[in-house]
Order: structure tokens, then sequence, then C-alpha cells
């Protein structure tokens, strides 16, 4: 399917790595201009040069520290310099650390809220005068199925998370018809996230290898594996699409059928 986004620009946040980095590619390869950032240089170099390989449209990298609005606001001058204007707006971001409520400060509090809420306020505020003027403005955060469903361990993004889709049910209202505003719930994922959650639960005793620990998560998912990042880019690229231009304000799960809820 032609997804019509040849010389659409996009600015994908936290996309050196993982679901930032797929969506991106996706992206990439379905013709549209898109930006790039992280705040590892040598990491981010190397995914823009990645992701040309497969790109029909042209391919840039800012570094940038989402949790600083004056980053934030460079990198969105940065994409509407290079590429003439802002289409699509895709926000990822890290996961805060695997704790307890018990073993979570006042400070981790704080650090996860900007790193998962107000680096998202801060892009769109920046993002939106620019999305305002496209003729195909969309917004689509990532975060996560713990939005929905807890997971053990996983405090700071069963808690501030859930900002985001709030955030994302509000502007939906509030931006259309201009610009449409979305969300996808990932799942079990293989990411360096995941990687970084499987060897923390090794470091507990729940797991002896990482192969353990990746067949228990497959096991609890209908479709009996992990998800591939491109799975869900893919379905980014196609809700930053006209072929999406009546779905606004949802949250899709792509987690394989793991959600009850």
């Amino acid at each position: 399917m032609d997804l019509d986004l040849d010389g659409n620009s996009a600015l994908v946040t936290a996309s050196s790595s993982g679901l930032g980095f797929a969506s991106a590619q996706a992206l990439a390869a379905e013709g549209a201009n898109v930006m790039l950032c992280g705040r590892d240089e040598k990491r981010l170099e190397a995914a823009r040069d990645e992701i040309a390989e497969t790109a029909t449209g042209e391919v840039r990298a800012q570094q940038a520290d989402l949790t600083a609005p004056a980053d934030v606001s460079q990198l969105v001058t940065e994409t509407v310099d290079a590429f003439g204007g802002l289409d699509h707006l895709v926000t990822s971001a890290g996961g805060p650390p695997s704790t307890t409520f018990l073993g979570t400060d006042e400070r981790d509090w704080y650090q996860a809220y900007d790193q998962l809420v107000m680096s998202v306020v801060w892009t769109i505020e920046e993002a939106h005068a620019h999305l305002l003027e496209s003729d195909y403005g969309s917004i689509t955060c990532i975060t996560s199925r713990t939005v929905r469903e807890v997971a053990d361990g996983l405090l700071l993004s069963n808690s501030v998370r859930r900002s985001v889709i709030g955030l994302v049910k509000t502007v939906s209202r509030e931006f259309a018809p201009e610009i449409r505003v979305n969300a996808v719930l990932p799942g079990t994922i293989e990411t360096p996230r995941i990687e970084e959650l499987i060897e923390a639960n090794i470091d507990r005793g729940v797991y002896d290898d990482y192969e353990e620990g990746l067949t228990a998560l497959a096991s609890e998912i209908p479709m009996d594996r992990i998800g591939e990042p491109r799975e869900l880019g893919d379905i980014v690229a196609v809700l930053s699409s006209p072929c999406a231009s009546f779905v606004n304000g949802v949250a899709v799960p792509i987690d394989g059928g793991l959600l009850r809820s």
C-alpha cells in the first residue's frame, strides 16, 4: 500500500534506537523526510546512516536532550529549517528504571515525569504552529501497554505514562480537524528497553539467562512470540498517513494480544 507520505516531513524523537528508530525507519522508507534525535551523537549518526540505506526521503539527525526545553525548541527549529515545514510528529522516550514504590525517591518521580510527559508537552508546544500549517498534520505518541495494565516492577512507567494518554485524548479534540493526535501502546517488543528489563530480572534471580527471559515473556502472548520494532514502526507510519485520515484520539495496542482489557 502506498501511504502517500512522499515529500512529507517528520520529526521522530528518541529515534537513535528502539521504537523511535523503527518508526523513523518506516516513515523514511515511505518517502518522508525524517529528522532523528538522541543524546548520544555516535549512536545517532549510526542510526541516521542505517535508515538512509532504505530511505526514499531525506534523513537528518540532531543531538538533543528531550528533558531540556531549549534543546527541544532547537530541534523543532532545525527540522523546519531543514525540510521547509513539519507534517508529522512522533514522540518517543526511553523507559524509566525498573523499581518498586519503596525503592523510589522523590527525585525519581520528577525525572520520570520530565522524561515521559514533559518531553511530549514541550515537543508538541514547539511543533504545534508548524503542524497547523500542514495539510497532513499528525502527532503519534509512543507510550506503553502499562497505561492500561500495570506491569510488576515498573512503578514509574505504570504511573506516569498514563498522563500522556490523557494529553493525547484532550489535544486530539482541541487540535482537530487540522491535526490528528493518536497513541500506540507497545507490548513486549525486542528493544534495548526489553533487554534491560530482562537483565534486571536476571539480577533478581527471576531468570537464569536472557533466552529464558525471552521465552517466558513470549509465553504470555497469544501470538507466541515477542514483537519486532518495525511491526510497531509500520503502524506509526500508517497512523501518520492519509490512510488514517479519520483516526483521531485513539490508543492502539501493538502487543500480539497480550492485553486482556
